[in-house]
């Protein structure tokens, strides 16, 4: 993890703001808005997708660009159905399904194994 990054979440977790935290997608999720009614522009590390008169996203370019990430706040202002639109393209670090699970199920029984020292 880049030390920007680490800086980013020791931010967002010390202000009690999850604003700041980066959510990292496939770049293709980028692709939907190449021509028509969008404006795709970019640099080498950063670029913007923008719907005139309605919306705009910032996002970092990554991972030989093979990813974007933006942060949860940039991410809050898509309207809903470019939100579900990113949410099918996002990726990150490998999770525990499991835990996943426990939590968007909390009180539910799961079976997980012995439970033992770590």
């Amino acid at each position: 993890m880049s030390d920007y990054l680490k800086l980013v979440y020791r931010r967002a977790l010390m202000n009690g703001d999850p604003s700041l935290v980066q959510l990292s997608f496939d770049a293709s999720v980028i692709d939907r808005y190449r021509g028509g009614a969008y404006q795709v522009i970019r640099t080498d590390t950063a670029g913007r997708v923008r719907k005139p008169g309605a919306w705009s996203i910032d996002v970092g370019i990554g991972d030989g660009e093979r990813t974007v990430h933006a942060s949860w706040s940039a991410l809050h202002v898509l309207p809903e159905a470019e939100r579900e639109h990113w949410a099918m393209h996002a990726n990150g670090l490998p999770v525990s399904e499991n835990f996943l699970r426990m939590q968007m199920s909390p009180g539910s029984c799961f079976d997980d194994g012995d439970v033992r020292s770590w």
